[in-house]
């Protein structure tokens, strides 16, 4: 397998200093194995520019966000944290200002506003399924996000489904099935040791309903899974496929039919419209034959003191008063990405390949893999440096130069564990991830790389004390209680 393996990280006592002294250069070490638009007229959905803009990429609100260090300079924020959530785009809230001027309540008020409201709504249902490329026979139901999504199927299943997961995934993919009838698989050394291992576990078990779960690209290492291949596999055994595209949709096109997918997932707060709106976009016939995932007004058809009827569609699974807002915004941001997509991956591989070069050349880092380098990936990156707390280094790239990341296990515990694998370590490992997008410049992935490089060799600059809130500067010069937005 080619899973890079870490040794020597100290764990985090519950009280210590870092910073001073600089440590000794670690050696070198093999670091990869692992603007508010009318609408054109009353009721059409406001949206993004006409597709075939590719010229140009779709900006952010964030873009030009300066933040405070610890040695008293502003910078431009750096933020590296695109996997965890996405900065709106700038079409994005024009496209909510404008829904805001006629909301009202959807799908029963006879009101101008409701009925405006109401057609906007639905429009978005049809935006997302142009997306993900939903077939006619598809259904669009709005939900909260990708976990929000795969615990709505989850709750569908027929009960006698057999559910087939890698241990690769994130929580949200892992985690909602039922655990008496899920086939685990192991993290795979390769993208064809997944194959074998799906096709094996869908050979020795028997069932009639079947349910394999994929992700797009992993959330760690932003490496792109085999997805038509392993859905090919599932459908010779039997199976249905869900997709959980909630890193690999802000990147690449996801399209259902050319997959050879039955559903997918997906999270507005990934996809730049960070509005509390998510989708599950799939085949009908186990969402319509379940009970409600909400049991309330508007999933109902009739109500007697005998029996209530449930309504069918994505009515069904949407109860109560929906996050229309939510709706709009992500409708907007499929369009405008969808308009944008060739500036969009031409920009991210550009990133991607700065990002991977750069880590590369610096001594003490290990970047790690599941699939083996030269496997195509997003512009995502998971390391570690020797000798240094990863949550030491990220409080330093943010407090010593604007830069956010993220460190931890990523809510994907057993693919961090195996991808760090240390026999010797007290405590689970954690590592840092770097994960770029629309709002990544070059300028950010250069002072990213210096700064890794720095701490590398030399430690951090500025001294740092371990407590109850991780690692923090000591006498932090920073104002950190920003007012209140409301």
């Amino acid at each position: 397998m080619s899973i890079a393996t870490l040794h020597g990280h100290p764990a985090p006592s519950s009280h210590r200093r870092a910073g001073g002294a600089s440590p000794p250069a670690p050696p070198a070490r093999d670091r990869v194995r692992a603007l508010r638009p009318a609408p054109t007229e009353p009721g059409a959905c406001p949206s993004a520019p006409p597709h075939g803009s590719d010229a140009v990429l779709p900006p952010v609100v964030s873009a030009g966000l300066t933040v405070p260090t610890v040695g008293g300079a502003f910078v431009d924020y750096a933020n590296l944290d695109h996997a965890a959530s996405t900065p709106a785009l700038v079409v994005v809230r024009q496209a909510v200002d404008a829904a805001l001027q006629t909301y009202s309540s959807v799908h029963r008020g006879k009101g101008y506003a409701s009925q405006v409201t109401s057609r906007w709504y639905e429009q978005a249902r049809e935006e997302v399924g142009r997306f993900v490329g939903a077939r006619a026979e598809d259904e669009v139901v709005f939900t909260r996000n990708t976990t929000d999504s795969l615990n709505l199927l989850a709750r569908s299943l027929p009960r006698d489904t057999t559910v087939y997961v890698f241990e690769s995934e994130h929580h949200a993919a892992l985690l909602p099935w039922n655990a008496r009838r899920t086939v685990r698989l192991p993290v795979p050394g390769s993208a064809r040791d997944a194959v074998l291992l799906l096709r094996s576990a869908l050979a020795s078990s028997r069932g009639r309903n079947r349910l394999v779960v994929l992700s797009g690209a992993s959330n760690v290492t932003g490496e792109l899974w085999p997805v038509a291949e392993l859905a090919a596999v599932a459908r010779d055994g039997g199976a249905r496929v869900v997709l959980d595209a909630a890193q690999l949709a802000p990147h690449r096109r996801v399209d259902l039919d050319a997959l050879g997918v039955d559903y997918v997932a997906l999270s507005g707060h990934k996809l730049y419209a960070p509005f509390g709106a998510g989708a599950l976009v799939g085949r009908s016939d186990w969402l319509d034959a379940a009970a409600p995932y909400l049991a309330g007004g508007g999933a109902t058809r009739a109500v007697t003191e005998r029996a209530t009827h449930w309504q069918t569609g994505p009515a069904r699974h949407e109860a109560g008063s929906p996050n229309v807002i939510g709706a709009v915004a992500l409708a907007a941001a499929c369009a405008a990405l969808a308009a944008h997509r060739e500036a969009v991956e031409a920009h991210e591989q550009a990133l991607e390949a700065s990002l991977s070069a750069g880590l590369a050349a610096i001594d003490g880092v290990e970047t790690y893999s599941i699939f083996g380098p030269g496997h195509e990936r997003l512009p995502v990156a998971v390391f570690t440096v020797e000798g240094v707390d990863p949550s030491l280094l990220s409080a330093v790239l943010s407090a010593e130069h604007g830069i956010g990341v993220r460190d931890g296990r990523f809510c994907a515990h057993l693919l961090v564990d195996a991808l760090l694998d240390d026999p010797y370590a007290a405590e689970p490992g954690a590592a840092v991830r770097v994960s770029l997008g629309l709002g990544t410049t070059p300028e950010h992935v250069v002072r990213l790389l210096a700064a890794v490089a720095s701490v590398a060799s030399s430690g951090p600059e500025w001294e740092y004390e371990l407590g109850g809130n991780g690692w923090e500067p000591v006498a932090d010069p920073r104002d950190l209680a920003a007012a209140r937005p409301w």
